[in-house]
């Protein structure tokens, strides 16, 4: 079993594991150009597999960087107790990796249930391929790592877990994570424990209310130049609310994802039975667009205007 990148995912992983030039050996997150990352999609675009392969590279794999290579160097598998027979041998000046001495992993969401996205991908990639070999036994709340190292499940309600030394957490949905319940506490306090030992992180999510202030807008509106935002939206002027409009949005959000695509109609069939009951969610979820729930402040399309009047000033 393997898990191949689609190219709009290789490209979301190349920006997270981009080098500096200025790189050293001896830096962890600094040696990246970007702290920690956010990937906003829509719903079944297929976030959770791809964040349960960052948690098993971060596990065991080779994501701090190590120098750069004058060639002949190599990366093999089987040093670090891999059978897979896989070899990677580095041209001159590319980046080598080497993996983390004693990995801490925190899959991390509002509720047991919503980790269990990840944490449910997570375990078959590791039982049924070669991670196996070295990650040998995955448990329901946590799975032990060589040299001491672990991923572990995290919520609002596991607070004796917060303020640990980690080295990836992988924060879900986080379009969700609000003062209400406690989340974004929960993120601040998890980005002083990486910022602690030099560890990084990715949020991912659907669309936001712009009404609640989650994390995800935070981050999204943040002014930090080392934090890559992966957000694509499809043209404002196609409207959820006609249908066929709302089908070209569908195939926008889901073109690079070919096992989205092979379901689509059963795609549109839910966000348009959710449109009937709760049209902004719907549009949220399945249109990847910011839309203000019930409680809405601001007319529609004021939102979008602001933000686009807000950084073309900033380009002037």
């Amino acid at each position: 079993m393997f898990f191949e990148l689609v190219p709009e995912q290789l490209q979301f992983v190349a920006n997270h594991y981009m080098v500096r030039d200025s790189a050293t050996p001896m830096q962890r997150a600094d040696a990246f150009v970007y702290r920690r990352s956010q990937l906003v999609r829509a719903q079944k675009w297929g976030k959770s597999p791809l964040i349960a392969a960052f948690v098993c590279a971060e596990g065991v794999g080779p994501v701090l960087f190590k120098g750069w290579a004058e060639g002949g160097e190599s990366y093999r598998c089987s040093e670090h107790g891999c059978g897979c027979g896989w070899v990677y041998e580095y041209l001159p000046g590319e980046p080598m990796g080497r993996p983390w001495p004693t990995a801490l992993i925190q899959v991390t969401a509002t509720t047991e249930d919503q980790t269990d996205n990840t944490y449910g991908a997570l375990r078959p990639m590791i039982d049924k391929g070669p991670l196996g070999d070295v990650i040998t036994r995955t448990g329901e709340e946590f799975i032990r790592l060589p040299n001491g190292g672990k991923i572990e499940v995290v919520t609002s309600k596991a607070t004796s877990r917060l303020g640990q030394r980690v080295t990836f957490v992988p924060q879900d949905e986080t379009g969700i994570w609000t003062e209400t319940n406690s989340m974004v506490k929960v993120a601040r306090t998890q980005r002083r424990g990486l910022a602690g030992m030099g560890g990084r992180a990715i949020e991912t999510t659907n669309a936001w209310d712009p009404s609640e202030n989650s994390v995800a807008q935070q981050t999204f509106l943040s002014r930090a130049d080392d934090v890559a935002r992966d957000f694509r939206q499809p043209p404002s002027d196609w409207r959820w609310t006609n249908l066929r409009d709302r089908r070209k949005i569908l195939q926008f959000n889901y073109a690079g994802v070919p096992w989205s695509l092979a379901n689509l109609a059963s795609i549109e069939a839910e966000a348009g039975e959710l449109s009937e009951n709760d049209p902004a969610e719907a549009e949220r979820f399945f249109g990847n667009r910011i839309v203000a729930g019930g409680g809405a402040w601001m007319p529609r399309g004021r939102w979008e205007g602001a933000w686009a009047g807000a950084v073309a000033s900033e380009s002037a």
